[in-house]
């Protein structure tokens, strides 16, 4: 049984990491109204978040930019452009997709940089090249994390080596991440026991990223916390990839730490998160993501399913059944 001071006790080795406008731009290819982020920072300041993740750093000659919001690509110009020289206690971050970025020219020496942590994200199988940007990320002065994606398809044993590898690196922070909204928090417990075995051994923080497709997504992160994980991810209003992620109000509500402020989310919710909802932009749990969840698959098909305006949700059972 966990210690009840791991659940309700005020841990101030936790720190919450913002992703609304990375995962929440997935929905909407980035396109947020103009006075959004700005809106969005300035919540994240007030609510006493530690980490506000801007969006990805991705090549510009693999996308094209007139396709995409500014927080596809978090150019220098464009994030000062919101936080200024961010005189606060907030710290900027963005995401770095292995195979998506090309990091040694695109992202510059921390110095000259309004980031102050680079999250790399990737699979397993291409962990050398992830190790291969943390460390030149690291080199540059920039705090480092690493999502290892789609963990619930993996092997043990596989893991157990990037584990390792990770351990060796200067990565500062890994994240347990439920790609696919499959798992459970007794799942997780497990997992978060051998992320934190690791993260004990190799002296590194553990963070956890989760999805909502079973509605799980809050719980798998509070299960995660009592665990002993200290790196939350969550967004406001829950926005992310189709069934979206841990909610921001959820996430500050249950924690025990005078520092958190949940008063500016519900704010920003309701000025800015409702009317994109009203606009058309769509994500949230749905049957078509729990049924991805529960086979444990990439939710592109239910992402396809929800743009279609589709509500034959058995038919669409017996498509990914059979695909499965």
């Amino acid at each position: 049984m966990k210690e009840l001071s791991e659940l309700m006790g005020y841990r101030p080795n936790i720190k919450v990491v913002d992703a609304t406008l990375r995962d929440g731009g997935l929905v909407n290819d980035f396109f947020f109204p103009d006075d959004f982020a700005k809106a969005l920072y300035e919540a994240n300041v007030k609510a006493g978040v530690d980490y506000m993740e801007f969006g990805y750093r991705a090549d510009k000659t693999m996308f094209d930019v007139d396709k995409f919001g500014p927080s596809k690509f978090c150019d220098e110009d464009y994030l000062r452009s919101v936080v200024g020289d961010n005189d606060t206690d907030l710290k900027i971050a963005i995401m770095a997709d292995v195979g998506r970025c090309d990091y040694k020219k695109d992202i510059i020496d921390k110095k000259d940089s309004a980031v102050d942590l680079v999250r790399v994200a990737t699979y397993i199988s291409t962990m050398p090249s992830a190790i291969d940007m943390i460390e030149d990320a690291a080199n540059k002065g920039y705090e480092t994390s690493c999502n290892i994606m789609a963990i619930s398809n993996a092997q043990e044993s596989d893991v157990k080596i990037a584990l390792d590898a990770l351990g060796q690196s200067p990565v500062d922070v890994i994240y347990i991440v439920d790609s696919y909204g499959s798992l459970y928090p007794e799942q997780i417990a497990r997992i978060a026991d051998l992320y934190l075995e690791a993260g004990e051994k190799y002296g590194k923080k553990i963070g956890i990223h989760a999805h909502n497709n079973q509605q799980m997504a809050f719980a798998n992160t509070i299960e995660a916390v009592g665990d002993g994980v200290n790196f939350l991810d969550a967004t406001y209003a829950e926005m992310g990839r189709g069934a979206g992620n841990c909610g921001m109000e959820l996430l500050l509500g249950f924690l025990r730490n005078p520092k958190y402020n949940v008063y500016p989310v519900l704010k920003f919710i309701q000025e800015h998160i409702t009317p994109l909802k009203e606009s058309g932009v769509t994500w949230g749990y749905d049957l078509q993501y729990l049924l991805t969840g529960v086979l444990n698959q990439h939710p592109r098909t239910a992402i396809q399913f929800t743009k279609e305006n589709r509500k034959d949700y058995a038919e669409f059972y017996k498509e990914i059944v059979v695909q499965d």
